[in-house]
């Protein structure tokens, strides 16, 4: 993996190069001391992991995370601070280190992005837009856009829920969401996306379809407000 480290603080980006060079799919492309240059370099450079900050002057690394959008690379934020870990992982990064980063540490946050990297590509491919294949015990089997109600995020796996059943996919919900038209689904909680033309009925925080309650994040409200055709 083609890895990229963004902090202000010097020192702290010599010790993530130094963690980063004990392990071998790692490739670190280079380094950035702010969130700006670091955007810069994703415009020209294909990255597939940011280690990246998050207090820094100018941007933070929350800001950039949200400017690259659903196209970015594997996030892992390094921070002193546990203020921001909900919020981190509301934008769905693959981990959230504590600095100082022991090397264990470090190790079992590079296995989760590479996990991801992996997977992004291979378990749920898109055909067209009435169509998604999933892979079903080494079988690719397909499932018609207008079936699903909602997507669940579980450790390893996404439960990809339709009337009739659910199928539990080895993927992440980021994935998922790339491949899904960004127009009849959304993501409204860290661990779920719903497909807006099956809502049912939305009361005190949480979606209903099909019978099955689906939390909403503060996070996510204004925007699912907002693609909601209200009266």
């Amino acid at each position: 993996m083609n890895c990229l480290i963004v902090d202000d603080n010097k020192l702290a980006r010599t010790a993530m190069k130094q963690l980063a060079s004990h392990v071998e799919q790692l490739h670190v492309l280079g380094e950035c001391a702010s969130a700006l240059e670091a955007y810069n370099v994703l415009q020209k450079e294909k990255v597939d992991l940011l280690l990246l900050d998050i207090e820094m002057p100018g941007m933070s690394g929350l800001e950039l995370t949200r400017n690259l959008g659903k196209k970015g690379p594997v996030i892992i934020f390094t921070t002193v601070k546990k203020d921001y870990a909900v919020e981190a992982f509301e934008l769905n990064v693959a981990d959230y280190l504590i600095k100082p980063v022991s090397p264990a540490r470090f190790i079992q946050a590079i296995d989760k992005a590479k996990e991801i990297c992996e997977s992004t590509a291979q378990e749920v491919q898109s055909t067209d837009s009435e169509f998604v294949f999933i892979r079903d015990n080494g079988v690719l089997k397909r499932i018609r856009i207008d079936e699903i109600l909602y997507l669940e995020a579980m450790g390893d796996y996404v439960k990809l829920h339709t009337v009739q059943k659910f199928h539990a996919i080895h993927t992440t919900l980021k994935a998922v969401e790339e491949k899904l038209p960004a127009g009849r689904f959304m993501r409204v909680h860290r661990s779920y996306i719903v497909a807006l033309d099956k809502i049912e009925s939305i009361e005190d925080g949480t979606i209903i379809i099909h019978k099955n309650a689906v939390p909403v994040a503060d996070a996510y409200r204004s925007v699912l407000n907002s693609k909601l055709n209200l009266l």
